[in-house]
Formats: structure tokens, sequence, C-alpha cells
């Protein structure tokens, strides 16, 4: 049985099986989009499969991180979720990890970021923190409060 564990007698896929559409993508296979037709085909893909746009760019010497949750059909991700990354974004723009970012509830870019590697880590690590966001909205809406 390749590709499947069994945990106590229930099968459970294994670290390598590929995503499901909509799911956060591994660092390796961030969309390198630094060609307008790459990032066009990726979009395009991010709509088709109803998920999360993420990708990387050169912009000379460094790179940027692009993420828009338009690209998919589902909730806005809250402001209380966006607060956390717009938190994460600000500690990397402190350290000089990113000296550009622009953050809403939909979308975020983040520039000027010195390596493909470190581009690449963090547009996996805030496309799983949207994803994760939002499902956790789905599952757990948020009461609205009342004015």
């Amino acid at each position: 049985m390749t590709g499947v564990r069994l945990n106590n007698g229930v099968s459970a896929c294994n670290d390598e099986s590929m995503p499901m559409p909509g799911a956060p993508l591994p660092t390796a296979l961030i969309p390198d989009c630094t060609k307008p037709e790459a990032h066009h085909a990726a979009y395009r893909s991010a709509k088709t499969n109803d998920a999360i746009f993420v990708c990387i760019a050169r912009q000379g010497p460094r790179w940027m991180v692009e993420l828009d949750a338009f690209a998919s059909s589902g909730p806005t991700i809250p402001e209380q979720a966006v607060a956390v990354l717009r938190s994460a974004v600000e500690a990397l723009v402190s350290d000089g990890t990113v000296t550009q970012a622009n953050i809403a509830p939909d979308y975020i870019s983040m520039r000027a970021i010195e390596s493909e590697q470190k581009a690449r880590e963090l547009a996996a690590a805030f496309h799983a923190a949207m994803h994760g966001l939002r499902q956790l909205y789905i599952a757990v809406p948020i009461p609205h409060r009342k004015a």
C-alpha cells in the first residue's frame, strides 16, 4: 500500500500526498510569476480551483510575495484575523525582512525580500495562515457586535 499508513486500523494519507485544490501550497509549489504570462496562468489556476492565489516574483535583485483571496469564492477574512496577519507583516517590516508591504482583508503584498527561498517561505506561511483563518471563520463564525 504505497502512500497510505494505518493509524489504529484507520488509513491516513502520508506527507507525500499532493494538496487538494484550495489547500495551502508547500514552499516548493509556490509559483514564480516573474513573467506576466506566468502570473496570469497562476491566477487563472487559482480561480479554477477556487483557491487563494499566491505567488512570488523577481523584482530586480529582490523578490516579492503576493496573495489574493479574491481569486476564490470563500468569505472575506474577518478583521480580527486580518489583525493577526497585519501584526506578522509589521514584524517583518520592523526587522528589515520586508521593506514595503500592503495588507487588506483579502490581499497581501510584500516587497524587497532578499532571496527567492525567503520569499517562498513567507508566501507559503501566509498562504497557510490565510487559508486556515478563513477555514476557522467558516467553522466558528465570529458574532457581529451590536452598535
